[in-house]
């Protein structure tokens, strides 16, 4: 298979993380034929999700899809955990919308803040079943990438992550 499409922002068994959904590992590019036309794709395997998504190579920008971050940027997002303010006056509808907004972007601060604010919230009164819900997608992609940069299984990547939560 020839490839002619621009310069590729990532190649193959490069560890990404797409917003929404998690972690996950670029597995091949593959043409496809829609309407007529040929069009190459990135194969993304996010194994959070146990699925398998095809992103068309010159809208990748378009989808908020970013590299992992490095080991010094996770230990400084890490320390987000116990530091930075929780607003715990705003309305749960008002709160919910900018969690979304901020998970929506796949940054990793931005993932961190929610688990860390959610889980603040969580420890003085019980969350509604949306924010539970938000909490717990949060908590899994941060764990997936937490997994993938450390090298280490979800299980210690969770561990990890309670270690860092006590004391909040």
């Amino acid at each position: 298979m020839q490839y002619t499409e621009v310069d590729y922002l990532f190649e193959i068994g490069d560890n990404i993380i797409y917003p929404m959904h998690g972690a996950g590992t670029i597995e091949g590019i593959e043409e496809k034929e829609v309407l007529g036309e040929i069009r190459q794709y990135y194969v993304i395997k996010i194994p959070m999700n146990n699925m398998q998504v095809l992103i068309p190579v010159k809208n990748i920008s378009k989808s908020h899809i970013r590299s992992i971050a490095d080991k010094l940027t996770m230990e400084s997002v890490l320390d987000l955990f116990h530091n930075g303010s929780t607003d715990r006056s705003l309305p749960w509808k008002q709160r919910f919308k900018m969690n979304s907004d901020k998970l929506r972007t796949g940054k990793l601060k931005e993932v961190a803040e929610v688990v860390r604010d959610l889980t603040r919230i969580h420890g003085t009164k019980p969350l509604n079943s949306s924010e539970k819900q938000m909490l717990d997608n949060a908590k899994k992609i941060l764990i997936g990438e937490v997994s993938l940069v450390n090298g280490i299984t979800s299980n210690q990547a969770n561990d990890l992550l309670q270690d860092h939560a006590i004391g909040m």
